[in-house]
């Protein structure tokens, strides 16, 4: 059954279905090692018009999802922020998390925040989750002061070894951050 789309727009930024335009910037940008650094490799064209597919079809089955990203002044597709409920053998699961990842040019200028404050909002306010997790490689240190500007709390009891990943690969331990409802609202 098809919902209808949440669209969550802030000052500088469109959170939106994908289009066919965004596969291409979208490539280039997992393809970019530095961008990829906290992943376990670049993906290829072909890998990421599939994770392209995947969102786009996940959000027009349930109205929300991971968004295309898209900046008001220029309409440049930047990156990708939403929620998603990841694979079921996370040992937190069933959960929702908050995920994102920006192109290399659309860093350290706020953008990442702005696209995760709108999209912690559908799921609190619209969605009406009781929680949103986020995870990480630990040394994924970006990533863990963005979960800590959303106030999220690091969940230490919750770190894990991503199943994913080879016991011997250096990314498979994962620190487990958690907001609440509450905490949300409160702010």
């Amino acid at each position: 059954m098809n919902h209808p789309l949440i669209e969550p727009r802030t000052d500088r930024l469109q959170l939106r279905q994908w289009q066919p335009q965004d596969r291409e910037a979208f490539a280039a940008m997992t393809a970019d090692p530095e961008v990829m650094r906290y992943f376990p490799a670049p993906l290829t064209r072909a890998q990421s018009d599939a994770m392209a597919d995947r969102c786009e079809a996940l959000m027009a089955e349930r109205g929300w999802g991971v968004w295309a990203v898209e900046r008001l002044d220029n309409q440049q597709f930047i990156g990708i922020v939403g929620l998603h409920v990841p694979q079921a053998d996370l040992p937190f699961s069933p959960c929702v998390e908050i995920m994102w990842r920006l192109a290399r040019d659309a860093w350290h200028q706020g953008f990442a925040t702005e696209a995760a404050e709108a999209a912690l909002a559908v799921g609190f306010e619209a969605l009406q989750l009781a929680e949103i997790v986020a995870f990480t490689t630990t040394s994924n240190r970006p990533s863990q002061a963005l979960m800590q500007r959303l106030r999220m709390t690091r969940d230490s009891a919750g770190d894990f070894d991503h199943p994913a990943l080879a016991a011997d690969h250096p990314l498979r331990a994962h620190v487990l951050y958690r907001l609440s409802a509450a905490k949300f609202r409160a702010r």
